[in-house]
């Protein structure tokens, strides 16, 4: 099994970013020609990727989960602003109590080496929902000059994908969405291609609440029996 702890943010929160994402999406299909949309089911903010684990691993790492997560307490976020990772990733940033995230996320990849978990050594330090990747060589046309025989591949074919991108992230950098209380993370499966669109498809195995260090130590025990 493919696995990941997130933050999934409700429905309310996911309709209005939506909304704001209707009129980039140039079409029904909501793909456009520059870039290949995200489906909304898959709309989340990870915490922490396992990798590949075995069915059995699961009770381990939902009980990992429950040490490390249950003692935080919940904390307000709201998806804010936009960006570009690495001339492809589309993403929505995200406003607030954002070094609760992170301490959420810190915690999540504890819990994963407690369960044997593969360690994911990305540095989580920007909280984010990816909502589109750039198409390869969909950019606009490059202008033939002198120097772009002599520019490398790679170079030339970032710099064709930056107007779009760059567009969107100045049309979202002043999106503001609605604050929500987070309050739990998810442990979720992922299949990659199974999905909508041949994206991935996601379902959510367990749900780990955010307890708070003032949470009666009995009430504690009793969620986690």
């Amino acid at each position: 099994m493919r696995l990941f702890a997130a933050v999934w943010p409700p429905d309310d929160v996911l309709d209005h970013l939506d909304l704001a994402l209707a009129g980039m999406r140039g079409g029904p299909s909501g793909r456009s020609a520059t870039f290949r949309w995200s489906a909304r089911e898959t709309w989340h903010l990870t915490a922490a990727f396992y990798g590949e684990l075995p069915d059995g691993s699961v009770p381990a790492l939902v009980a990992a989960l429950t040490d490390e997560v249950g003692s935080l307490a919940p904390y307000e976020l709201a998806l804010h602003g936009a960006g570009l990772f690495s001339h492809r990733t589309l993403w929505v940033g995200v406003g607030g109590q954002v070094d609760e995230q992170r301490r959420l996320n810190a915690a999540c990849v504890r819990a994963g080496d407690e369960a044997g978990a593969w360690r994911d050594e990305r540095v989580r330090d920007r909280p984010h929902l990816t909502v589109a990747r750039v198409r390869p060589g969909s950019g606009p046309p490059r202008r033939r000059s002198s120097t772009a025989s002599t520019a490398p591949a790679g170079r030339r074919a970032s710099a064709s994908q930056e107007e779009p991108a760059a567009a969107f992230v100045r049309a979202m950098s002043v999106y503001d969405g609605p604050s929500w209380t987070v309050d739990s993370i998810v442990l979720v499966e992922s299949r990659p291609g199974e999905g909508r669109g041949g994206g991935p498809l996601y379902t959510v195995l367990e749900q780990v609440p955010l307890r708070g260090d003032g949470a009666d130590e009995a009430d504690g025990a009793d969620a986690v029996s």
